[in-house]
């Protein structure tokens, strides 16, 4: 069966790197680029680690960086306090030996896809502003894309960096509104279902004596991941976010999905709540209200399990 082409854009981030891993180790996926934008760290850290990550697999993909700042609002401070100051917990001796590619994120993407057309699932882990600046740029792209698989929003739970708002539309919440509204396939992995997926911390130690070079550097970042979660649900546990909508690309069998035209709330109080449109022209998104929690564990497990069978493979090929 041929591979799943895929094009993660992403601000790496803690769940950023176990998702990324994921993909790597997955073998029905084929990881064709990383882009990276601002939000659990700033775009030239995230940058730095999407490239440091790619060199930790051995897996060869581009790494195009992208925006610097939200398309509107001002930029809000990274999370230091949820990721880490670099990015990674504690780790901060990250220093990747490759370069970026010279091109824009989003010059990246537009050329990218249309050499590969309707064959590149696009998945975007962090704020959307790569994503509408694809679509400002080349709005022929909805075309050529085969679909997006979007972790982001909170349609019908609450927010978790305010009681409307998830973080990567919080962050740039004009930029969520545009894509939402664009003609293209979209399923949105958001925290109606992440915040119900949550990992006991021995998922990891059981990944890292599987794997000890990839599911070892996991466990190892999980530790400072799993100690914030412990202090917001009382309880020493991972919520799987990105890691979430990864597996919602070949597994989407274990979600429930109901189809919705959404739209993103821009300023106000309820600046980044993800609603029901009031506006029925736009397309509807299938948005993920339902997840099979054990299906979704033992899958994970069982692919970062392959981590450094897969790193030794392309090492030694």
């Amino acid at each position: 069966m041929k591979a799943q082409k895929i094009i993660i854009d992403t601000d790496p981030g803690i769940d950023d790197a176990m998702a990324i891993h994921q993909a790597f180790a997955d073998s029905r996926l084929e990881v064709v680029g990383l882009t990276t934008i601002f939000g659990n760290v700033y775009v030239e850290q995230a940058t730095r680690n999407a490239l440091w990550l790619a060199e930790q697999a051995a897996y060869e993909c581009s790494v195009a960086g992208g925006a610097l700042t939200p398309l509107v609002q001002a930029m809000n401070t990274p999370a230091c306090f949820v990721h880490g100051e670099e990015g990674f917990g504690s780790l901060t001796d990250i220093q990747p030996s490759q370069k970026p590619d010279p091109r824009s994120a989003h010059i990246y993407l537009s050329e990218t896809i249309r050499e590969n057309s309707g064959e590149i699932i696009l998945c975007p882990v962090g704020p959307l502003t790569n994503i509408a600046k694809l679509l400002d740029y080349d709005p022929e792209i909805v075309n050529h894309v085969k679909k997006l698989v979007i972790m982001g929003g909170a349609v019908y739970v609450p927010g978790n960096v305010t009681s409307f708002a998830e973080a990567n539309f919080w962050n740039d919440p004009h930029a969520a509104d545009k894509v939402l509204g664009a003609d293209w396939h979209i399923d949105l992995i958001g925290l109606d279902v992440t915040a119900t997926i949550q990992f006991p911390s021995d998922v990891f130690s059981q990944i890292a004596k599987a794997s000890p070079r990839i599911g070892g550097f996991i466990y190892d970042i999980c530790e400072f991941y799993i100690a914030f979660y412990e202090k917001i649900v009382g309880k020493r546990v991972c919520l799987m976010h990105d890691p979430a909508a990864l597996l919602a690309i070949c597994d989407r069998d274990i979600f429930t999905f109901q189809n919705e035209p959404l739209s993103v709330i821009v300023e106000g109080e309820e600046v980044g709540n993800s609603i029901v449109s009031e506006n029925m022209l736009r397309r509807a998104v299938s948005v993920a209200v339902g997840v099979d929690v054990d299906a979704a564990k033992k899958r994970f497990m069982a692919i970062l399990a392959q981590a450094d069978t897969a790193f030794d493979k392309r090492v030694n090929s």
